[in-house]
């Protein structure tokens, strides 16, 4: 089968890929690509080249990466067009149609409406028109579109055919009742409620959860593990109570350190700002859980199952995690021998003190949390779970 998986990157991420590789922006698409992937954020390339290694061909495609889709386009000879004066006047009327076009196929609308159709999910016009010439080029059997909420809908509802199999993948937040989400036939996610929400929508969906790519670990320097206490994560409207267990645990614990963007957020007397230390991502990131003592783990004011990337990297990584307690988290590790899960902030609080203690106790929870992880979360065993979920639809 031939694969193309669909991502964005987040804006602070490019912003701070290109400042560290300065002229990336005019070297060809696949120079850029390879520092992309070498990168190591996010997925990087961990779907894809598992999907290699089980015999399929697979291709990633960063759509809202400019400079690199710009240099694919330069090289195929795709000629981009930018937003026309009339389609900005228009853009106000048609915004107020924004639910009715969410209903309607775009093939119902002429041609010179299009652009601006698709225009209204905030996404310049260059972004579909590279898009659309990509998939076209690489003719997939199997469309995987990993950001529901930044690639509209109602343009895969365009691009798909009868032979391509369109699937969405989508984790915890909340995606707009606008949309029409019909177009997809299958949705898997790595969150139980997100699974019911498209079931009760009359769209399959399937689990299929995160994971660890374990070639990370030839990237990671063997330092010496300084950092007592980290975290890393986002500070938005979604993780109010991560606020108030990070800010009670720098009351209580002076050498706890923290990374993430979102910080602009808290208020000027938070005491996260004396702790924090600003952002880092991919491989940086990974070096930092590296050198943790003990890094925490907050899901946010979502449902309670336990569904993020840092259960794997945490642990992949051979730190110790102390996660916040969810119904599911036994189901992927057992809490107390391979992860440490608390239920209030106060015993939070209470773990950390005892686990920078007990340097004994902390190391073997953390070396049982990453034998579990290489044993049974790895990337290749979750593209085969895909594979299996994907022949079952196709």
């Amino acid at each position: 089968m031939k694969f193309i998986i669909l991502n964005t990157d987040y804006g602070g991420f490019l912003t701070w890929l290109y400042a560290r590789h300065p002229g990336l922006e005019a070297q060809p698409y696949e120079e850029q690509m390879r520092v992309r992937t070498e990168s190591l954020f996010g997925v990087a390339d961990f779907y894809s080249s598992n999907l290699r290694k089980l015999g399929h061909q697979a291709y990633d495609i960063h759509a809202n990466n400019e400079f690199m889709q710009k240099a694919w386009a330069r090289e195929h000879d795709i000629h981009i067009g930018e937003r026309t004066a009339p389609q900005q006047k228009a853009r106000a009327f048609l915004e107020r149609a924004r639910r009715k076009a969410a209903r309607t196929p775009l093939r119902h609308f002429k041609p010179l409406f299009r652009p601006v159709l698709r225009s209204l999910d905030g996404q310049p016009s260059w972004f579909y028109d590279i898009l659309a010439a990509q998939i076209k080029h690489h003719n997939p059997d199997v469309l995987l579109n990993q950001d529901m909420a930044g690639i509209s809908p109602r343009f895969l509802k365009e691009i798909k055919t009868q032979k391509r199999l369109l699937i969405g993948q989508h984790a915890a937040t909340r995606l707009s009742d606008a949309e029409d989400f019909g177009c997809y036939d299958l949705v898997i996610s790595s969150f139980p409620p997100t699974i019911e929400y498209f079931r009760q929508k009359g769209i399959t969906a399937e689990l299929n959860r995160m994971g660890f790519e374990p070639r990370v670990l030839s990237h990671l320097k063997d330092e010496e593990r300084t950092l007592e206490v980290t975290f890393i994560g986002s500070f938005y409207e979604v993780h109010s109570s991560r606020v108030a267990l990070l800010e009670a645990i720098c009351a209580r614990i002076p050498q706890v350190r923290i990374w993430g963007p979102g910080v602009d957020h808290l208020s000027r007397s938070s005491p996260i700002r004396g702790h924090y230390m600003g952002q880092m991502w991919g491989l940086e990131m990974l070096q930092t859980l590296r050198r943790s003592q003990i890094t925490l783990n907050h899901h946010g004011d979502v449902a309670p199952y336990a569904n993020n990337m840092r259960l794997f990297e945490a642990t992949g990584v051979g730190t110790l995690l102390i996660t916040d307690w969810k119904s599911n988290l036994q189901e992927m590790f057992e809490p107390d021998k391979e992860v440490a899960a608390y239920r209030t902030i106060k015993e939070c609080v209470e773990m950390v003190k005892y686990y920078l203690e007990n340097h004994g106790e902390r190391q073997a929870i953390a070396l049982a949390g990453q034998q579990r992880t290489l044993r049974e979360h790895t990337y290749y065993q979750r593209m085969e779970e895909l594979v299996e979920i994907v022949g079952k639809y196709l």
